[in-house]
């Protein structure tokens, strides 16, 4: 799937969940296939509404079981990292969080990176469930076999500073 696409089914994903763009918006569309190029297997898609010094809000559209990667965000200068509230508006989510395992999994890891995946704490999120998840805490999430909807609300977003557990992984390509 090229980029062009991913964002038509993209915006077509937030339509059918009853989240309308603006025009602008549809253009800010991000695809991140994160370096890795298996966008279907690990990317996410995503329009930030805002991202200022107090605050960001955004929306995710995972694929149909599509993975976004480990990862974390660390301190960064006097901050102590992103924290930030993911609530599911549509399908199904497996968010994995630093915590005690959860035996078995429901989240199928992708093989190619499977040495990556290393916090298997589970929290199901359904259509109208949310979590927050502490700053510096390792977390990855993946979508069931009908695409998922989240809606992220954190403090101020520095995607370049994300620590991935994939030293393959370019947040910022």
């Amino acid at each position: 799937m090229n980029q062009k696409e991913a964002q038509r089914k993209t915006i077509e994903t937030l339509t059918k969940t009853g989240l309308f763009l603006t025009e602008e918006e549809k253009q800010r569309v991000e695809i991140a296939d994160f370096g890795l190029n298996r966008l279907e297997q690990e990317g996410l898609q995503l329009i930030t509404y805002e991202n200022n010094s107090h605050y960001c809000a955004k929306e995710l559209v995972l694929f149909p079981n599509q993975t976004c990667p480990e990862h974390k965000h660390p301190p960064i200068g006097q901050t102590e990292g992103k924290q930030e509230t993911f609530r599911c508006r549509a399908g199904q989510v497996y968010l994995y969080v630093e915590g005690e395992p959860t035996e078995p999994i429901q989240a199928t890891i992708p093989k190619e990176s499977e040495a990556y995946y290393t916090v298997f704490h589970e929290i199901e999120l359904n259509p109208g469930e949310q979590y927050t998840i502490p700053p510096n805490t390792l977390h990855w999430f993946q979508a069931t076999d009908q695409g998922a909807v989240v809606s992220e609300f954190s403090t101020t977003s520095r995607d370049e500073y994300d620590i991935f557990t994939n030293p393959g992984v370019n947040r910022i390509s």
